[in-house]
């Protein structure tokens, strides 16, 4: 039960962040430059708690030679998931950009669980968690889609005809897929935690490939590194440097659940919690966010969800 309570408070870390990080953003030219700022910060926080342990940050040579290369590309998912989720609400909206990604999350944390893949416990699919992925479908569907639906009713929205469908569903796919990436993130980081020995080191790798990552990005694409300050002279709220905190708790408690849950499991709980937590967030206008009143589709939709996690957790 504390573990499933964990899950779900992890989630809400990610919605946290992401609430966070969009004001940071205001401040910034640069949605990448954001990230980057935020990937630091949570860098250097995983690092502050390594040497407070007593850990060391160092990794053995033979590390590099005896395990695949995959166990270092946490990080990268990370970076491609949140370049994608970008380009995706520009392409294809803000609904289908939240829908197509947790599909594909349910769908390959299912998988991963199923087959074992990069080294995690078999955790075979039955018909216990076929309803319950139904559930946490139809869950976010009701919360996100319909009441997306009834919102705009009555606003008439223009097509255009022209529109090249093929590239929607380009899009589409790749939507899916970044899912799939991020689902694939909490497996590897897992099992780099326990190559690592900990799972402290496993989080401060994958946030330090995806810092530097991000580094790389910005410099390529020659944002305005001197506006990190800007926060500062403008005497942005405090809370703008948290999201790195955040979201090192987030990767550092989704590489503890995986090693103990499995990849399903963690993903399900997890997207349970983010879908909470962006509930809440709204509804007060917390972080300066826009605030939206909760809906009775919502709740219906959070209670749906509420079946699947239970269906695919606790029975």
């Amino acid at each position: 039960m504390l573990l499933t309570l964990f899950g779900i408070l992890v989630g809400a870390f990610l919605a946290t962040q992401t609430a966070v990080n969009s004001h940071l953003k205001s401040y910034l030219s640069s949605t990448f430059l954001a990230s980057f700022i935020s990937f630091t910060i949570g860098t250097l926080f995983l690092f502050v708690i390594m040497i407070v342990t007593g850990q060391s940050v160092f990794i053995s040579l033979d590390t590099f030679t005896d395990y695949p290369f995959w166990i270092w590309i946490g990080g990268i998912l990370g970076v491609v998931t949140l370049t994608v989720n970008i380009f995706l609400f520009k392409e294809l909206g803000s609904v289908e950009a939240a829908i197509l990604p947790i599909f594909g999350n349910i769908i390959m944390g299912m998988m991963i669980d199923h087959f074992g893949w990069y080294y995690t416990d078999l955790h075979p699919f039955d018909w216990m968690r076929l309803f319950g992925v139904i559930f946490l479908i139809l869950g976010i569907l009701v919360a996100v889609v319909l009441r997306n639906y009834i919102y705009n009713r009555n606003n008439i929205v223009l097509q255009d005809k022209e529109q090249n469908e093929a590239k929607k569903w380009m899009w589409r796919l790749i939507g899916i897929a970044a899912g799939m990436g991020t689902a694939t993130q909490v497996a590897v980081n897992g099992y780099l935690g326990i190559v690592l020995e900990s799972k402290t080191h496993s989080a401060f790798i994958s946030f330090l490939v995806g810092m530097i990552t991000l580094l790389i990005i910005v410099v390529v694409r020659q944002d305005n590194i001197k506006e990190i300050v800007n926060p500062v002279k403008a005497k942005a709220p405090l809370f703008v440097w948290i999201g790195g905190l955040l979201g090192a708790g987030f990767v550092l408690g989704n590489v503890l659940l995986a090693n103990t849950i499995g990849t399903g499991q963690t993903v399900v709980l997890t997207l349970f919690g983010m879908m909470i937590g962006s509930t809440i967030i709204q509804q007060f206008g917390l972080f300066k966010s826009i605030k939206v009143n909760t809906s009775v589709v919502q709740i219906a939709g959070l209670v749906l969800m509420l079946v699947g996690v239970v269906l695919i957790k606790l029975l």
